[in-house]
């Protein structure tokens, strides 16, 4: 189950990004495949994430899209 939560994290911030850097552009597709996909699993998950998004994997968005980061302080 943990693996599936921590799927969703990751899930939520990679859409986070997209939004974050002007959405679905061929730019931030080929980002996206280079330095995520196309990696596969030749380097650690983290790395990986932290190579496309440029930071660590927070569970924050994963929070905001369920609904529950209302009275969250940062």
């Amino acid at each position: 189950y943990y693996a599936y939560l921590w799927s969703e994290v990751l899930d939520a911030g990679s859409v986070e990004w997209f939004k974050k850097n002007g959405g679905l552009t061929r730019k931030n597709g080929d980002h996206f495949r280079d330095t995520l996909l196309s990696q596969g699993g030749s380097k650690d998950a983290v790395g990986l994430y932290r190579s496309f998004s440029g930071g660590r994997p927070d569970v924050g968005p994963l929070l905001k899209r369920r609904g529950l980061d209302k009275g969250v302080k940062k």
